[in-house]
């Protein structure tokens, strides 16, 4: 047992804990999903964790699925699109509900589907009429609608949303990753749909995962990855995962 133990020199042989590089501090927020209420308390739970700390640099990274289910999907485009002028870092990736409504844009036949995911809250918010555009013409009117009220920053932030980013020993994306592929060559549509064959999956990822996308009572963590989609469109708790060093801790609303 020792020997397993001690290295050559002597010295313990323990497993290194992740960790992300020294001097940054990383905030990773979960799905957001219209609450605009939720992501300004937020915003000030982590500038009053972060004030005073100007020897760090602080990084903010959120796991997309901005829009939907909540009332004010507009007004989380809006405030995200803006930017938050005391964090100089910050990283926007993609969810499925950003892919939906983008695609939405140039393909109105997945509009049944997407409306089903909590569309309608997004169109609502943006103050479409449904009732009224779909009798004039139907899913192809709505979309035509949604592309006249969408203002062109809040698009360009849609079309500039990365799939992925990688800090130290941590892997942060919407849904997951494929399992037995390597990360530098997942699939974008496994990066922000995947359920299932990744939420099951046992075995190292190389790098400790952290999404969201599938709900889960209390922020989730395993040895392999961290789950912090707290369904907050619902319960008013939006999470952010708080990554210094090799600690780790959560900010909750």
């Amino acid at each position: 047992m020792l020997r397993h133990l001690l290295g050559r020199n002597g010295q313990t042989d323990l497993p290194l804990l992740p960790s992300v590089p020294e001097g940054m501090r990383i905030y990773a927020v979960g799905d957001i999903h219209g609450r605009v209420d939720l992501l300004e308390r937020q915003w000030q739970l982590i500038e009053a964790d972060f004030s005073g700390d100007h020897s760090l640099v602080a990084h903010v990274i959120y796991l997309g699925d901005y829009i939907d289910r909540g009332p004010d999907s507009a007004r989380v485009l809006e405030n995200l699109s803006i930017g938050h002028s005391d964090l100089v870092n910050v990283t926007f990736l993609l969810g499925n509900h950003e892919e939906m409504l983008f695609r939405f844009l140039k393909d109105p036949s997945i509009g049944p589907a997407w409306s089903r995911l909590g569309g309608v809250e997004t169109l609502r918010s943006y103050g479409i009429d449904i009732g009224e555009v779909m009798k004039e013409g139907g899913y192809p009117a709505l979309s035509r609608r949604l592309q006249e009220v969408l203002p062109p920053h809040h698009l360009a932030f849609i079309e500039n949303l990365k799939p992925c980013s990688v800090v130290g020993d941590y892997f942060f994306c919407h849904a997951g990753v494929r399992p037995g592929v390597p990360l530098e060559q997942q699939q974008t549509k496994d990066l922000v749909w995947i359920r299932a064959p990744f939420l099951e999956a046992t075995q190292d990822f190389g790098k400790i995962v952290v999404h969201g996308h599938t709900p889960t009572e209390q922020p989730d963590f395993r040895h392999n990855r961290i789950n912090i989609d707290t369904r907050a469109y619902a319960t008013g708790h939006l999470t952010c995962l708080v990554l210094e060093g090799t600690t780790r801790r959560v900010l909750s609303t």
